[in-house]
């Protein structure tokens, strides 16, 4: 298989072992679902029911607020029971909706979608966007703002990010195991929109199976190509993937769109054509259950609004207590210290470990190995940047293209030293970001 890469990266233990075989179970929730007003980025969504209202599986119960932002929809039938803050995965209190299942799931008429062959462009964006569709690989870009590049006519690659480098993570490659007839759907809706561009599916080598299915399924597409990619961390970070299947590099002021590319997660296009085809809005997700710490690890397909919690529960429970809880995976997620928060568009994974593998380092100095340069995607010098960070120097920051970090661990990973680099990185971005939003 050709190897399709980019320069640095790391070869962590993957994990996937775990749940890699385990079929997609169905989730059926009970209860409360909580609906967090921000699941995406931008605006928050706006409510458009109240308190003591009755709504059906997939009605509408939150509308986009601003054109980056994103429709909200309930996954289940019951009542309106408070409108108020509540807790997120992250720590945070957001502005949400719950709602009291009735354990019904009584469904709403489906989305007023046209069908595929007489819509036009436009219509097929209006569609994605009155789905509430957003990246489900981790940012919650909304789906619409992405698929409307300033010229359509300059995209030249729809890329399907299947990579799935993220260990532990399952939830991808159980998608294009069971139900690549979707992706491939998914993905040729998605090229109706750029008349000029390719369709690229992109795998990992150590997921043969799935590229040789893809490789069926798009044997006659003129248009789309299944291309294998090294595996090796992180793969599937947008601008390694674009470099590794394009060979075109983007950097942090530029969109993938500039270099002539549009990107989607699996879970993404899918959820296009469950849109287009199905007429049936983003109600709900894969998530794998998974971690050492976890009796019976699992991929299930759950309803958006679905406490964490159970979903462990219904894994059988705990084998010990965890040391370390995380939303998504050991590289890019985030601990978690309460797991009664909701599932939301962008929840791909809970990891659970019976030990605290990295609370136990102690950071010491820096030694100047320059291990952490040499796995940097971004190709920088993490070392020097989390100097610049910890000493608050903004301008060197930005001297040495500290924007350019894509925040991926690499670094904190391989450093010998155990410094905590790319937190330190991490924290001077948003800092700058910040300053730039005032």
């Amino acid at each position: 298989m050709a190897g399709f890469t980019f320069k640095g990266g790391i070869h962590p233990y993957e994990g996937k072992e775990l749940t890699k075989d385990k079929p997609i179970k169905r989730f059926v929730p009970d209860g409360d679902m909580v609906y967090p007003l921000s699941q995406h980025i931008g605006a928050p969504a706006k409510p458009v029911v109240k308190k003591g209202d009755r709504v059906l599986a997939g009605q509408l119960i939150a509308e986009a607020g601003g054109f980056v932002s994103a429709n909200i929809y309930s996954s289940v039938s019951g009542t309106v029971k408070s409108i108020a803050k509540h807790r997120v995965a992250t720590g945070d209190m957001v502005e949400s909706i719950t709602i009291e299942s009735d354990g019904m799931f009584e469904a709403a008429p489906l989305l007023p979608v046209g069908e595929i062959a007489q819509m036009s462009r436009q219509e097929v964006i209006d569609a994605i966007k009155l789905a509430g569709i957003v990246g489900m690989g981790g940012a919650g870009f909304p789906t619409h703002v992405k698929l409307s590049p300033k010229d359509p006519d300059k995209i030249y690659y729809c890329i399907v990010n299947c990579s799935e480098c993220e260990p532990y993570l399952t939830s991808d490659y159980r998608r294009m195991l069971e139900e690549p007839e979707k992706l491939v759907a998914g993905l040729k809706i998605i090229l109706c929109l750029f008349e000029n561009a390719e369709g690229i599916l992109a795998v990992e080598d150590n997921k043969p199976d799935c590229i040789r299915k893809l490789k069926e399924l798009t044997l006659d597409e003129k248009r789309i190509t299944v291309k294998a990619l090294k595996t090796k961390y992180p793969q599937g970070s947008e601008r390694q993937l674009i470099y590794a299947t394009t060979r075109r590099a983007i950097n942090s002021s530029m969109l993938p769109s500039d270099a002539g590319c549009i990107v989607n997660n699996v879970d993404t296009v899918v959820s296009v054509y469950h849109a287009i085809i199905e007429k049936r809005p983003l109600t709900e997700r894969i998530v794998t259950v998974t971690g050492d710490a976890v009796k019976d690890p699992q991929n299930y397909l759950v309803p958006i609004g679905t406490s964490y919690r159970q979903l462990i529960e219904a894994s059988g429970g705990f084998i010990s207590t965890p040391e370390k809880i995380i939303s998504g995976g050991p590289m890019m997620g985030f601990a978690m210290f309460d797991l009664d928060v909701p599932i939301i568009k962008t929840s791909s994974a809970i990891t659970c470990f019976t030990k605290d593998e990295v609370a136990k380092y102690k950071p010491s100095n820096c030694i100047n190995c320059g291990r952490c340069a040499e796995v940097c995607p971004g190709r920088v010098i993490p070392a020097r940047l989390a100097d610049y960070a910890e000493n608050h120097d903004e301008e060197k920051f930005l001297e040495y293209n500290g924007m350019e970090c894509c925040e991926c661990g690499c670094c904190s990973y391989i450093c010998p030293a155990k410094r905590q680099l790319t937190q330190s990185i991490k924290t001077m971005r948003k800092l700058i970001l910040a300053k730039k939003k005032k």
